[in-house]
């Protein structure tokens, strides 16, 4: 990853160390050879490889990457093209195809990852108990029970846990651990992750019974990182800029010079002091999105990329829009990849599954 820094001598001691170097590390991390005994990995609702990358940081193997959506495949395959990918339907997807596609018999697979689409729970749409976006999950569960992996990621919106979402956050819960793991589910958030953005998420792990290993999450492992410190050193082009004015109407002027909310108008500007606010899929057109701390205009796909950390030389591709909703989907990849290396040290490497 390039940091875009014209001269490493000149940046801010105060920084050193900090949310730039831990992502540069993290990258070559990402680019370094797999080690022989690297655990073994297939994300299911892949997109465009936020996840993957955070497994890879952490050291993992990845064998497979189920995704349907074109803009995401094209983003995943510019960034893993050593990664097979099935891009089509999850539901037209087999137990026997996705084992003989990651080339592992059942059972043999580390960790099998997915975060079925969210629309459904989240708290800033609808929450219709029967929208069918709420039972994708049951995809994730018939894919986990044919691949019995040792362990399980699933990553969902906070909003399963509040209200009437409730009760689907049982059922899941009940389908989990009746498919053989023993499963624990904690709402985390990635700002205390290393990540520059206030990110709130349900993540459930699972571990396979017979392993004999409770599940745990790993803590928290830094303070927020402030948007002053994930734009330090960013150097942008005018092509970055080009898809970031602002669409002048007497609602946004108000949004952006007395910083207020209108009803209509989602514009929120981010502050400098603090992490962003969540990088939502749908705020990369003119009448939503995120502000520039002091400039008036949203923010460019490289700034986003920063809240999110994605390093500078991950590839998006498409349109403005396109690329900000892979962001917006996606799960932060140094969130994952501290999910990812707790896994690792704490259940994958303590002891080998007991025979029955």
């Amino acid at each position: 990853m390039r940091l875009n820094i014209s001269n490493a001598q000149t940046v801010d001691s105060r920084y050193q160390n900090n949310y730039l170097d831990i992502l540069e590390a993290a990258w070559l991390d990402h680019l370094a050879p797999r080690q022989p005994d690297a655990p073994t990995v297939v994300s299911t609702f892949a997109g465009g490889g936020g996840s993957s990358l955070g497994y890879s940081m952490a050291g993992y193997r990845e064998l497979l990457a189920v995704e349907w959506d074109n803009n995401a495949v094209e983003t995943f395959q510019l960034n893993f093209p050593d990664v097979p990918v099935y891009h089509g339907d999850i539901t037209k997807l087999s137990v026997e195809e996705c084992l003989r596609l990651a080339e592992i018999e059942p059972g043999e697979l580390d960790l099998f990852d997915g975060s079925p689409p969210c629309q459904g729970f989240s708290t800033a749409g609808k929450r219709v108990m029967d929208d069918p976006r709420n039972q994708l999950f049951r995809e994730y569960v018939r894919l986990l029970r044919g691949l019995q992996p040792k362990v399980f990621v699933m990553e969902n919106v906070s909003g399963m846990v509040k209200g009437k979402m409730k009760l689907i956050f049982a059922e899941i819960m009940r389908e989990l651990k009746a498919s053989g793991y023993r499963v624990s589910a904690r709402l985390m958030n990635a700002m205390y992750f290393n990540v520059p953005q206030s990110r709130e998420r349900m993540i459930f792990i699972g571990v396979r019974e017979d392993l004999g290993i409770e599940p745990s999450h790993p803590r928290a492992e830094s303070r927020p990182v402030t948007v002053r410190e994930a734009f330090d050193c960013l150097q942008q082009t005018e092509a970055d800029l080009k898809s970031t004015q602002l669409k002048e109407t007497w609602q946004m002027y108000r949004v952006l010079k007395r910083q207020e909310r209108h009803k209509h108008f989602g514009l929120v500007r981010i502050g400098w002091n603090k992490a962003s606010n969540t990088v939502v899929k749908d705020a990369g057109n003119t009448t939503t999105g995120m502000i520039h701390p002091s400039k008036d205009r949203r923010l460019t796909i490289p700034e986003i990329k920063r809240i999110a950390s994605y390093p500078d030389d991950f590839t998006m591709f498409g349109h403005y829009k396109d690329q900000w909703e892979r962001i917006g989907n996606s799960v932060p990849p140094l969130f994952l990849r501290a999910v990812a290396r707790h896994i690792r040290a704490n259940i994958l490497t303590q002891q080998e599954p007991r025979l029955a």
